[in-house]
């Protein structure tokens, strides 16, 4: 299958001619979102070749019980599965008593579809010849609503072009949905109840243990050449489905359309008895407005988007493209309206991972939300983790823990850990730091420091107790060490002395620590509510900071720089340039225990730490460990080329950190890890946003100053990026010949530029050459 079908272009994805062998990679591509819910591009009409059925509720999970061969304590109980949906957009289409199917069709031909990223919808178009000799044009357009986001809307047409016909749609609701990931083939939905009233049909049904109860929903229109019609409906039921059927004879050139109107209301936003009433509501807002209105607000309410997130790059179309696809997607899994939800790995584009929360939100994505919409959205993603700080500390004492110390999980959907591998369940413990680095971050760019007092003091203090706890006192080294650890690199599990976690951990413990002082002396009142609830002591800080200060780091005077773990260089170090392409990817070439023993790194591990304490280090020291470390990684992780494209650009190797920003904004368009048929990779997609944005632009925060170092690919004539910082909206515009400044909200800022202050006013272009 050709990777590179996707036809450049500034603000769509297009698909030109219809090859089966794509049709599943494209229903991840063409996916859409709005933040409450998702689907991939499946066709409306039936289609009996290769495909991935996927629609998503946000926050509607399963527990799968975990399947594994034998049992260890601590374990978790199930694994969550990203609920497939039951299913509303179906339309199974008949021409003269024959199925459309374009799997059984003679002919297809001028197939194209299209993800507009700049509006928010998604087109397919074909002209197909069927068995029967009748041929027809197709056109079908989709959206899901950003103003009513429980609605979304479908004008599909067929328009008969070699003969008459008679045309039968029947638009149709199927509860009778599984996932593809299932562990025991059990069904995860119970139908309730099937409704059908005029143009309008309801099913209610609701999960089994999780007991979420939803109700899927459809209306009805239909249109000849642009007059309404008034068909007749003919309703048939089934145990889990119900369908309209509708009749039409068409003449040789007129257009057959159907308006269908659905979506789902959940009791998570109402009461569960009252799930249809809701959807009536929810279907007489949307259909009071009709498909042109909508649609014409969805444009709007996108254009909104894309004014504050909008990265625009001259002279590269593929990287324009990639950036936007990024962003686009992003903002179609979450928007920050529901400090309930997160953002998932696949988004609502498959069910790969299980879970919808990762480390990859406070590691890759706040920043992006924080930077590009109002700081109460990434706010509150921090939250969300306090809320489940209770549930943290039930995790670390199922390992053994004690004394609120706090074991964020590794994949959750309700603060539960809920991934099935032991390496990472037990061992990938470094996300703890994560959680910590993100308040830090938040506290650091936005200058509010009132969440720490109000929440996040409480979830240091647990994190902190679980890295004392978790380190053990080698009396050989005289050094606290950390045993039995999986770090960001997953291609080695069960390492000692991981240096990222190591360091991520004494630094988690002193961060604690200073803000436990500073909460001390400025905010009193909120000092005696969090000690009197945490019972923490001056004894017990002076055994973590004894932990802290006498941390052990593995280091290699020979090469001068920090190990990845104890026992890396008893590998054998041959780089990646030196390996056989054939081999790659090893994930799916190599045995795992071939893997284990090779050097090769799957993501940023080391460099990681430097990414997040870039400031701890001199530029030498980066650039030593960079490339050290760069030529054994694979990057088979979608979190790894973000993190080497900034590292690059700060060390002006520019024609990596390109290559590397390339990769990670084109990951998906062209299918690097060969899998982008099971979804997309969502949360490294904010990572591509900092690839431009900390990367190219260099903007970091310094002295509690907004600071930019901005570097240009010789690929690109330039390119600008919108950032919001503590209420003020700056827009940085970088070409050649140098870079200009505009406030275009806010007062008097005093910003740095490569070291030097510089002041920009509002309404004022600066110019820095």
């Amino acid at each position: 299958m050709n990777q590179n079908y996707i036809q450049p272009d500034n603000w769509s994805i297009i698909e030109e001619g219809f090859d089966p062998e794509s049709v599943k990679s494209s229903e991840s591509l063409f996916s859409i979102g709005n933040g409450a819910m998702g689907q991939r591009a499946n066709f409306e009409e039936n289609y009996t070749g290769a495909t991935f059925q996927g629609s998503y509720i946000a926050g509607v999970y399963y527990p799968d019980k975990t399947r594994v061969g034998w049992w260890k304590n601590g374990y978790p109980e199930y694994f969550a599965k990203v609920l497939n949906a039951p299913n509303w957009i179906g339309i199974k289409v008949t021409i003269n008593d024959e199925v459309l199917d374009l799997n059984a069709c003679k002919k297809v031909e001028e197939f194209r579809r299209e993800l507009n990223m700049k509006e928010g919808w998604y087109e397919r178009t074909f002209t197909t010849t069927l068995q029967n000799d009748i041929q027809i044009e197709v056109a079908s357009k989709r959206f899901l609503s950003l103003d009513i986001d429980e609605v979304g809307a479908i004008a599909y047409s067929i328009k008969p072009i070699n003969n008459n016909a008679t045309i039968k749609y029947l638009p149709y609701l199927d509860a009778g949905i599984e996932n593809e990931d299932t562990n025991w083939e059990e069904k995860f939905w119970e139908t309730i109840q099937i409704k059908a009233a005029g143009n309008q049909a309801f099913i209610v049904a609701k999960t089994l243990k999780t007991d979420f109860h939803a109700c899927t929903f459809m209306q009805t229109e239909l249109k000849l050449d642009g007059e309404s019609l008034h068909l007749p409906t003919n309703v048939s039921e089934k145990s889990t489905e119900i369908a309209f059927h509708y009749s039409q004879e068409v003449n040789p050139n007129e257009t057959f359309t159907i308006y269908k109107y659905g979506g789902y209301t959940v009791c998570s936003n109402h009461n569960k008895n009252e799930l249809i009433a809701a959807a009536k509501k929810a279907l007489q807002n949307a259909t009071s407005l009709g498909f042109d209105t909508l649609l014409q607000n969805q444009k709007e309410a996108w254009a909104k988007i894309w004014e504050m997130a909008d990265i625009t790059i001259e002279g590269d179309v593929k990287a324009q493209q990639g950036i936007r696809f990024n962003i686009f997607q992003l903002n179609q899994t979450y928007l920050g309206k529901d400090s309930r939800l997160n953002i998932g790995p696949k988004g609502f584009t498959g069910e790969k991972y299980g879970g919808s929360t990762y480390w990859d939100t406070e590691a890759y994505c706040i920043p992006f939300y924080m930077t590009t919409k109002d700081q109460q959205v990434a706010r509150n993603l921090l939250q969300y983790r306090y809320n489940h700080l209770e549930k943290a500390i039930e995790n670390a004492e199922k390992l053994g823990f004690n004394n609120g110390a706090a074991l964020y999980p590794m994949v959750t959907m309700n603060g539960e850990e809920c991934h099935n591998e032991w390496e990472i369940t037990f061992e990938e413990i470094h996300r703890n730091g994560a959680i910590a680095f993100a308040i830090f971050n938040y506290t650091r760019y936005t200058g509010d420091y009132s969440y720490i007092p109000e929440m996040g003091l409480e979830v240091m203090i647990g994190i902190a107790r679980f890295w004392h706890q978790r380190a053990t006192f080698s009396t050989a080294k005289d050094k606290y060490v950390i045993l039995g650890v999986t770090g960001p690199n997953e291609y080695e599990n069960n390492v000692n002395n991981n240096w990222y976690t190591n360091y991520i951990a004494q630094w988690c413990i002193k961060f604690a620590q200073e803000n436990i002082q500073k909460v001390k002396q400025e905010y009193a009142s909120d000092y005696e509510r969090i000690m009197q609830k945490v019972r923490l002591s001056d004894q017990e800080i002076s055994s973590w900071m004894e932990v802290a200060e006498n941390m052990y780091f593995p280091r290699s005077e020979e090469y001068g720089v920090y190990l990845q773990q104890d026992g890396f260089l008893d590998k054998d170090l041959v780089s990646v340039a030196d390996l056989d392409q054939k081999q790659r990817p090893i994930n799916q070439k190599w045995s795992w225990d071939r893997i284990l023993r090779s050097p090769y790194i799957k993501q940023a591990d080391t460099l990681q730490g430097f990414y997040f304490f870039e400031d701890h280090f001199t530029t030498q020291e980066l650039e030593k460990h960079f490339d050290f470390y760069e030529p054994f990684t694979v990057h088979e992780s979608s979190l790894s080329p973000c993190v080497h494209s900034i590292q690059a650009a700060k060390l002006d190797k520019m024609d990596m950190a390109y290559t590397f920003y390339l990769r990670t904004s084109r990951l998906d368009l062209d299918d690097y890890n060969k899998e982008v048929e099971e979804g997309l990779h969502i949360t490294s997609m904010a990572g591509t946003w900092m690839s431009i944005v900390e990367g190219f632009g260099g903007m970091r925060i310094k002295n509690d100053t907004l600071s930019f170092e901005p570097r240009i690919p010789w690929q690109w004539k330039g390119y600008s990026f919108k950032v919001n910082f503590r209420n003020h909206i700056l827009k940085i515009n970088v070409t050649h010949d140098g870079t200009t400044f505009e406030l275009e909200k806010g007062n008097d800022l005093v910003i740095l530029v490569d070291g030097i202050k510089v002041a920009v006013t509002p309404n004022n272009l600066v110019t820095v050459s």
